[in-house]
C-alpha cells in the first residue's frame, strides 16, 4: 500500500500489507518511545476505519477506562449496552458486536496506549488473554492491533509474555526514530529547506522524533525554531521532560535520576558507575530501570573492544533528553532568546561536536556504506586505555571502532565543525599516539583503518595522509 502522507516506516507498511492479505486473526503490536508516530502509523494505514477504536486514559481508573470502552462500543454497534461490571464483561460486549460484523471483511480492532488500560487491579491482562485465546485467535478475518508508549510494559506483558499470550502475536512493529534522510524529507515535506548541517544540528537538539519536527515552522530559521518552542514562554516543548518521563514510567523519579547521571559523561557510565552518580543501589530495581530505559530507546547498551562482558557501557541515547540537561534546565525563563544567542558561544560549538558523535553512532550503517563494507559482519564497540607505564602509553579513547570479519579494524575520529577539519601537528600526534596505545594494549594482529568522519571533510596538508578514508556528513544523509 503506497501511503504519501507517511515518511518513512517503509518496512512498517510492508509488514502490515502481508498482515491484510493472510487469512488467519492476526495479532499486531505496536511499539515504541512516546512521540515516535504509532498512533499516526496506524491511524493513516488503516484510514481511522476502524470496526472498534479505544485509547487508554494516563492514570484513569479502571472504572472511567470502562466508560470510555462502553461509548466507543455504542456509538460502533448503535446499541445501548449496560456499564460493563469487569473487563471480561467488557470483552465478552466486544465479541458479541464482532460476531454481527461481515464474515467476508477485515475486522481491525484498535487498542490505543494499551499500557494505560492495565491499571492496578484491573485483570485487564487476563482478560485480554481470554478474550483472544478462547475467540479473537479463531477469527481468520480479525485484526487485533494493540499500541502503546511504555515499551518495557508492551515488550513483558504482550512480545515476550510468559503466560496465555506467549508468543501469540503473529506481527511486532518496534518503530524507531527516522534517520537523517528521513529527517531531511519530513521536513520538506513541510516546506521547511535546510542545508543538511543545519538538519544534523536540529537532530542534535530533537533526533528524529516525529512530534518534535512537526513543530517547526518554514518561516523561522532553525534557532528561531528551538526558541520558539523551548525557550519561549509557554513553548510546546519547554514543559516536555516531565511529561515524557511520567507518562513512561512508574517510579520516574529514578529512572531521571538514572539519564541525569548519564548525561553528565557522554562516554557513558558501567552499572556501578551509574549506581554511584545516581546514588541508586546496584541491585535488580537498577537492573530493570536501566533494561526500560534501552528498551525505549533512551539508552544505548554497548560493550567495551577486548573487555569482560561485565563492563558493559550504557549511554545517554535520546536527544531531547540530553539538550535538557545541558541547556534547558537551568536555563528556561531566563533568555527567551537563548539559542540564537549562543550562536557563537564556544560552549556550544563544544557540545556540537560531542553530540556528533552520538549522531554517527545512530548512523553506523551508512557509514559502513560509504565505507564499502554494507555486507561484510562487523561489531561496533568503545575503547579506552588509563594508560599503562609499563608499556610506556598515555591515556586514550576510541568512541567509535567497528571491529570487521575482513580482518580489518576501522578506528573512527569523529569530528564536526563549520570548515574543513584541519589537522595539525600536536593532533597527528595524538592520533598516532591513540593507535599505538591500542594496539600494544590490546595485543592487536588485525590491520588498522583510521578514518575520519567529519561535516566537511579533511583538509589536505602534510598530516591529513595518516587517514585513510573518510565519512562526510553528506554520506549520512543516504538511504
Amino acid at each position: 500500500m503506497e501511503l504519501k502522507t507517511i515518511i518513512g516506516r517503509n518496512q512498517e507498511i510492508a509488514r502490515l500489507d502481508e498482515c491484510m492479505e493472510s487469512s488467519f486473526a492476526q495479532l499486531i503490536i505496536v511499539y515504541g518511545r512516546r512521540r515516535i508516530g504509532k498512533t499516526f502509523l496506524i491511524n493513516e494505514y488503516y484510514k481511522n476505519n476502524f470496526a472498534f477504536k479505544l485509547t487508554g486514559t494516563f492514570g484513569g481508573k479502571k472504572e472511567i477506562q470502562l466508560r470510555n470502552f462502553l461509548a466507543e462500543l455504542n456509538r460502533k454497534s448503535k446499541k445501548q449496552y449496560g456499564i460493563p461490571k469487569d473487563w471480561i464483561e467488557a470483552f465478552e460486549f466486544l465479541r458479541e458486536y464482532l460476531e454481527k460484523a461481515p464474515k467476508n471483511k477485515k475486522q481491525i480492532v484498535f487498542f490505543d496506549e494499551m499500557p494505560w488500560l492495565d491499571t492496578q487491579k484491573s485483570g485487564f491482562l487476563s482478560a485480554f488473554e481470554w478474550f483472544w485465546n478462547d475467540w479473537g485467535a479463531t477469527k481468520k478475518n480479525l485484526v487485533f492491533i494493540v499500541c502503546g508508549s511504555a515499551t518495557s510494559w508492551m515488550d513483558e506483558k504482550i512480545a515476550n509474555n510468559k503466560g496465555g499470550l506467549f508468543n501469540r502475536q503473529t506481527c511486532k512493529l518496534y518503530l524507531k526514530p527516522f534517520k537523517l534522510y528521513e529527517v531531511k524529507e519530513f521536513l520538506e515535506s513541510k516546506k521547511i529547506y535546510w542545508s543538511n548541517y543545519d538538519i544534523a544540528q536540529c537532530y542534535m537538539i530533537l533526533g528524529g522524533i516525529p512530534y518534535y519536527l512537526n513543530l517547526l515552522s518554514n518561516n523561522l530559521s532553525l534557532s528561531q525554531n528551538i526558541d520558539k518552542l523551548i525557550f519561549f514562554d509557554g513553548g510546546e516543548l519547554w514543559d516536555e521532560f516531565e511529561h515524557l518521563y511520567r507518562t513512561l514510567f512508574l517510579n520516574s523519579d529514578n529512572y531521571v535520576k538514572v539519564v541525569q547521571a548519564l548525561s553528565t559523561k557522554k562516554g557513558g557510565f558501567t552499572r556501578e558507575q551509574i549506581a554511584k552518580s545516581a546514588k541508586l543501589t546496584p541491585n535488580g530495581d537498577l537492573t530493570k530501570i536501566l533494561n526500560d530505559l534501552a528498551l525505549s530507546g533512551f539508552v544505548r547498551v554497548s560493550q567495551f573492544y577486548n573487555k569482560k562482558k561485565k563492563e558493559t557501557l550504557y549511554q545517554l541515547s535520546d536527544y531531547y533528553t540530553a539538550f535538557y540537561f545541558k541547556y534547558i534546565k537551568d536555563n528556561y525563563g531566563k533568555d527567551k532568546h537563548f539559542w540564537n544567542n549562543m550562536l557563537d558561544n564556544p560552549s556550544r560549538a563544544t557540545w556540537e561536536g560531542l553530540v556528533f558523535e552520538q549522531v554517527c553512532k545512530d548512523h553506523v550503517d551508512e557509514i559502513k556504506q560509504r565505507l564499502g563494507i554494507s555486507g561484510v559482519l562487523t561489531e561496533t564497540s568503545s575503547w579506552f586505555t588509563k594508560g599503562n607505564k609499563e608499556l610506556g602509553t598515555t591515556g586514550a579513547q576510541i568512541d567509535l571502532l567497528i571491529d570487521r570479519r575482513d580482518n580489518v579494524v576501522s578506528i573512527c575520529e569523529i569530528k564536526f565543525s563549520k570548515e574543513e577539519f584541519l589537522i595539525n601537528k600536536d593532533y597527528d600526534l595524538k592520533l598516532r599516539n591513540k593507535i599505538g596505545a591500542f594496539k600494544e594494549e590490546t595485543n592487536f594482529k588485525k590491520s588498522i583503518q583510521l578514518v575520519m568522519i567529519t561535516t566537511f571533510g579533511v583538509k589536505k596538508n602534510k598530516y591529513s595522509s595518516i587517514v585513510q578514508n573518510q565519512v562526510v556528513l553528506d554520506d549520512l544523509f543516504k538511504k
